[in-house]
């Protein structure tokens, strides 16, 4: 009998039936109130008069005069200065971690700041994803099991005084004391800043453990479960985790990854979406009803919602100074929005640099739609991830493959016409190459009238090049690093995209 698990479910359904119905616009209004209460005696506090907002009538319609910040823009005004020791620069005092993100483009890590405020948000947003547990009908048992937290090393580097890594290394290093007997694969492994031999670590001593939950990135997670197949010699990973139940996807969207992530496994498990960002906790799933992600709008983040249209996006991905913003009160379902947050890190207005669409705006319940950096719009054709990944499950249903990874890029060859030039991360035969570009060209121009419109004018054709998804993986290690929060870049410019294809070739 599971005793203890039973106590902590009770806890967890007790939790529940005391929790009231959630007003969403309401707590942001107290968010936004509160984040101006504490940075108004900042530097960015007096420069952009945080009393008088706070003195307005409507302070959400009065904050929206602060201009956007991306990150370049915030950390070459503001905070750099941190990194230098200043204090009280766009949040109280100076923090103790930074965040490194390189996310998906370039090499030079961006630092993050990372306050205690920060650190405890993350923590409250883990509690409620725990506590929604209930909704999802688990046995008792469950919560007497191991979770295997893959993400960056915990083994966090000094640097002026500060510490930093990545932030799911930084969330790891921590984590409750009383979450300190459940987490796997532990303090010493997962200090190993080296990926492939924590990874080997993990295999070596898989059999110890009982996992009953994985949480992490799906590509980096998926080579972690081969990597334990492999070395125990396996057929699936529920051979040595026979009580393997949940997975908490997080970082990117789940769905690319499903066919090749289910292949690893010997039963099916529930699936659970996170969006934890270098940024924040921003939403999780909640309910077994839908994929969708419930914002955590009471948790020291600040939602603003820019309409995702192509007059207010920018060649390099920011927005035009004239965008409009709205708040969560006027939000549509089932229309594309740039991520715009302000948090208790001292981000102020920050394009975060994903978009997303409401699914339930009552439930404030959304899913990732894409980055506004791989918004394609060369020669017009309008093309975001979202049909981007769409295209790429219609092509494995179509030839019963497996695609994981891919990259594009528009560009001119050779004749002086525009071409969309793809990478696909499959298993599929590269002699198909030919029908695979003619399905995904039909595909989009039944998806997408814009694409459909460039195709026939200044978009020349489609050429698709068939590739292992390993390339992907060492394309990664070779312009940052394994496992962690890095992710492939979906959409290249010319200049990196030249890169890869000398990269490529040299396989």
């Amino acid at each position: 009998m599971a005793i203890l698990g039973n106590i902590i479910k009770g806890v967890i359904d007790l939790k529940d039936t005391f929790s009231s119905e959630t007003n969403h616009v309401e707590e942001q209004k107290k968010v936004l109130k509160n984040l101006l209460e504490k940075a108004k005696d900042t530097d960015f506090g007096q420069v952009y008069n945080f009393d008088s907002i706070l003195d307005s009538e409507d302070p959400g319609t009065s904050f929206t005069k602060i201009p956007y910040h991306d990150y370049n823009k915030i950390n070459d005004e503001w905070w750099h200065k941190l990194q230098e020791g200043v204090e009280n620069v766009t949040w109280p005092g100076n923090p103790e971690y930074f965040a490194l993100s390189s996310g998906t483009t370039g090499k030079e890590s961006k630092r993050i700041p990372v306050t205690n405020e920060m650190i405890e948000a993350i923590r409250s947003g883990g509690v409620k994803q725990v506590f929604a547990l209930t909704n999802f009908d688990l046995p008792p048992d469950f919560f007497e099991k191991e979770i295997m937290m893959l993400g960056s090393s915990t083994d966090l580097r000094e640097r002026k005084e500060h510490l930093e890594g990545e932030i799911s290394g930084i969330s790891a290093s921590n984590i409750p004391f009383w979450f300190r007997g459940y987490y796997k694969p532990g303090e010493d492994i997962a200090k190993i800043d080296n990926w492939d031999e924590r990874v080997q670590t993990i295999a070596e001593r898989a059999a110890d453990w009982d996992i009953g939950a994985l949480s992490g990135i799906p590509s980096w997670m998926e080579l972690m479960m081969e990597k334990v197949i492999s070395h125990n010699k396996l057929n699936n990973i529920h051979e040595i985790w026979p009580n393997l139940q949940v997975y908490t996807s997080g970082g990117v969207a789940f769905k690319p990854y499903e066919k090749s992530f289910n292949d690893l496994l010997g039963k099916p498990i529930t699936v659970i979406d996170t969006y934890l960002a270098s940024e924040g906790f921003i939403a999780c799933q909640t309910r077994p009803e839908t994929q969708s992600m419930e914002l955590i709008t009471d948790n020291g983040i600040y939602f603003e919602f820019v309409p995702f249209e192509p007059e207010y996006i920018q060649q390099d991905g920011s927005l035009t100074e004239d965008a409009p913003s709205i708040t969560l009160a006027d939000v549509e379902n089932d229309k594309e929005y740039v991520l715009i947050i302000s948090t208790v890190s001292g981000a102020w207005r920050y394009i975060i640099g994903d978009t997303i669409a409401f699914t339930d705006k009552d439930r404030a319940e959304i899913k990732i739609t894409g980055r506004t950096k791989f918004f394609l719009n060369t020669v017009g054709s309008q093309l975001s991830v979202n049909k981007m990944d769409d295209a790429m499950r219609h092509l494995e249903e179509v030839f019963s493959a497996k695609i994981p990874e891919y990259t594009i890029c528009a560009k001119r060859e050779a004749d002086e016409e525009f071409y969309h030039c793809w990478y696909l991360g499959c298993d599929i035969s590269s002699e198909k190459a030919q029908d695979v570009s003619e399905k995904l060209d039909a595909f989009l121009k039944d998806a997408n009238k814009n694409y459909k419109v460039a195709r026939s004018k200044a978009l020349k054709g489609v050429k698709v090049t068939l590739i292992s998804p390993e390339r992907f993986y060492d394309w990664n290690e070779r312009n940052k690093k394994k496992g962690g929060q890095v992710k492939m870049e979906r959409v290249m410019n010319e200049e990196k995209f030249k890169t890869w294809e000398e990269f490529i070739a040299d396989y």
